[in-house]
């Protein structure tokens, strides 16, 4: 009999141990202002703020150690705004940063450590930029038009193509640079060749609507949608979707590209899955904005901010 529950308890505490479990943030590090965008960049976090900054953040002290100010500008009617500061990357020491300019047009900057230098001399409506290496960056437009430029010698393009008449949404670079994935208020999905800028493939799409995020990583993508649908395109298997009760405003996915997190409710809980069969894991609590970026910083945490003035870091 004592051996009958010796196997009944070690089977229980088999099962208890793969249920999935409701987990809180480890610690919240707060901006100054509305976080629109963050980059991991070693022990560093780089947030993209509302109020005319990049912050960076001591990720180990939890603290903000420097701070990149944009200049403010005059609108149309003679105010002084501080900028929008929409997108930030980071590569090799550089900060490569995309805010809001006059008449709803965009300035792309360069912060080299040390100074402070504004790369584009035409008007662009530049959604997001993001390094291909340390002279070269590539941004999407408003329009859908995909742009790579070079640092070298000045800031050219050296081409610009539009992938689809569609809006555009988000983009994201595989770990190895020679590719990126890009979707569009189509619900499309487009694999395109950096070098070239030419379309690999356009992916069945398991959006039917507005993708608002993708994530990119080992060959394996997932998309967020307004149809309230995770597109889940792994490197290895047959494509697939979850679908879950509410609009799918950010998605991400770990390095190895084994586990996916999305929003998932009103609540702006955090869902994570196993990217090889879609099974919901745990569940991320207690942000208070609506998601707008997620990212792994390691296998064991994650780090998550949306339209308010925090970022959450759980450790898994």
């Amino acid at each position: 009999m004592q051996k009958i529950y010796k196997i009944l308890f070690i089977i229980i505490l088999s099962i208890s141990s793969t249920l999935a479990k409701d987990i809180k943030p480890t610690f919240i590090i707060k901006s100054r202002g509305l976080v629109n965008d963050f980059v991991i960049d070693g022990f560093y976090l780089y947030v993209a703020n509302g109020d005319g900054s990049v912050e960076i953040f001591d990720i180990r002290e939890q603290k903000k150690v420097s701070e990149i100010f944009i200049k403010p500008y005059k609108n149309v009617r003679g105010e002084i705004i501080n900028p929008k500061v929409l997108s930030v990357d980071r590569m090799e020491g550089k900060t490569l940063i995309v805010t809001t300019s006059i008449n709803g047009y965009r300035n792309i900057w360069i912060h080299n450590g040390n100074k402070l230098n504004l790369i584009n001399n035409s008007k662009t409506t530049a959604k997001e930029a993001r390094f291909v290496d340390r002279d070269k960056f590539i941004l999407g437009t408003l329009g859908y038009d995909i742009t790579l430029y070079s640092t070298n010698d000045g800031a050219y393009s050296t081409y610009s193509k539009q992938i689809e008449e569609s809006s555009f949404s988000d983009m994201a670079i595989s770990q190895d640079k020679k590719s990126m994935v890009s979707a569009s208020e189509s619900g499309e999905v487009t694999i395109i060749d950096i070098k070239s800028g030419n379309i690999i493939n356009r992916l069945s799409s398991l959006n039917v609507d507005n993708i608002y995020k993708v994530a990119y990583k080992k060959g394996t993508i997932i998309t967020g949608g307004q149809d309230r649908r995770v597109g889940v395109y792994p490197k290895v298997g047959k494509p697939y979707y979850i679908k879950s009760k509410f609009l799918i405003y950010c998605v991400g996915l770990s390095d190895d590209a084994k586990i996916g997190v999305y929003s998932s409710n009103e609540d702006n809980d955090l869902q994570l899955f196993d990217v090889s069969n879609g099974k919901k894991l745990d569940v991320l609590k207690g942000q208070d904005s609506v998601p707008s970026t997620i990212k792994f910083f390691n296998a064991r945490g994650i780090f998550s901010a949306g339209y308010g003035y925090n970022i959450y870091y759980w450790s898994l």
